[in-house]
């Protein structure tokens, strides 16, 4: 009865494992071709980011730039950029040093002597 009792067991977990494998090959196979498809995905998404850049820079081609500020002129007032309309950086002012941090109080009648609190509203 006992041994009989064993070979079912055994043979019922032989096929729950059978089942299992089964099902994980076919997850397995989903999951690749998934895979496979989001590579197809991001291959073609790739080339059309190549082509949207080739055709901004066939865009922004400095004669056809060119082009068209002077067809639309009388529209638009737009001017050439020429390199005299930029600053040269030895003419820029220095950076202002950064302010100061309070981290606590500021005696203020050390900053100005003449400041009477009295005067205040």
């Amino acid at each position: 009865m006992m041994r009989t009792l064993l070979l079912v067991a055994s043979g019922l977990v032989v096929m729950t494992l059978g089942f299992w494998a089964y099902r994980e090959n076919y997850h397995t196979q989903e999951v690749l071709k998934d895979a496979r498809r989001l590579s197809r995905d991001i291959t073609v998404l790739r080339e059309a980011i190549a082509v949207q850049r080739a055709e901004w820079a066939y865009l922004n081609r400095p004669d056809r730039l060119t082009e068209l500020v002077a067809a639309n002129f009388d529209r638009l007032g737009l001017m050439a950029m020429v390199p005299e309309q930029f600053a040269d950086i030895r003419n820029l002012p220095e950076p202002l040093p950064p302010e100061p941090l309070i981290d606590g109080a500021v005696d203020v009648m050390a900053l100005d002597p003449s400041f009477d609190p009295e005067l205040l509203p």
